[in-house]
């Protein structure tokens, strides 16, 4: 099995390095990532220059300037002569929970993978101030839930969603299936000024869960639980096809 491992806070993470080390005992791993944090990245996908690729060690690239989008993009689409079988994205530095999936340059690069026919986890450490960064407990799930796919594959169209509370292992409660929750607005942005006082702007803090109750990923992850949370690429409304189609007919009459 080859797994093809990126991420979205850069190839120098302490994510990415723990991520790696964790699934080379179960596969054939290949790092893509970005060279830098890309943070908030989501799918973008670069079109107007050229992406330069270099290697950092054996089986690990970095992409300069590039995307999690582009990473995965190339390293699947070309950029190497053998296939790969999962992407795994992650270790990232902080949850990706709710409406973060929109967002979230780890998700994106997962999402991609599935874009382009592969089985695909992205993995997220909810660290918060404080907490102990047990980036050793996200790997070993990352390994856990590898090795089921491997055992009892998942519908080729799914994409696991994973927040892994920063707990000790011994500490985690076990998994839950979960759907995603919605955070309240984000803070108001944070104004400031530079060095010669032309005013900058800050995007505010995410707000916290609004709609966090149980069955949600926020629930989950907060009395301690690992929430797997199966996404799609499809975002139409089904539900409204119909009524649309009448709206427009009565928008005609």
């Amino acid at each position: 099995m080859k797994i093809l491992i990126s991420n979205d806070d850069g190839y120098r993470a302490e994510g990415i390095r723990v991520l790696t080390e964790s699934l080379m005992p179960l596969a054939e791993v290949t790092v893509v990532a970005p060279d830098r944090n890309r943070s908030g990245a989501s799918n973008s996908l670069t079109l107007d220059v050229p992406l330069r690729v270099f290697p950092f060690d054996q089986d690990r690239y970095l992409v300069q300037n590039g995307t999690p989008t582009d990473c995965v993009h190339l390293a699947i689409s070309g950029l190497f002569e053998y296939e790969h079988d999962m992407v795994v994205s992650g270790i990232n530095d902080g949850p990706n929970l709710g409406d973060d999936v929109l967002y979230s340059g780890t998700v994106a690069a997962a999402i991609e993978g599935r874009f382009l026919g592969l089985s695909a986890i992205a993995v997220s450490l909810a660290i918060k101030p404080g907490s102990g960064q047990h980036y050793a407990t996200a790997g070993r799930v990352a390994a856990e839930l590898v090795m089921r796919i491997q055992r009892s594959p998942l519908h080729h169209a799914t994409i696991l969603n994973v927040n892994v509370p920063d707990l000790p292992y011994e500490q985690l409660k076990g998994y839950q299936a979960t759907r995603l929750g919605f955070r309240h607005r984000s803070e108001p942005i944070v104004r400031s000024a530079d060095p010669r006082g032309r005013p900058v702007y800050w995007v505010g803090p995410a707000g916290i869960g609004q709609d966090a109750g149980e069955g949600t990923d926020f629930h989950a992850v907060a009395n301690g639980y690992v929430s797997i949370t199966p996404l799609q690429i499809d975002l139409t409304r089904h539900s409204m096809v119909e009524d649309i189609g009448n709206w427009l007919q009565g928008r005609e009459a």
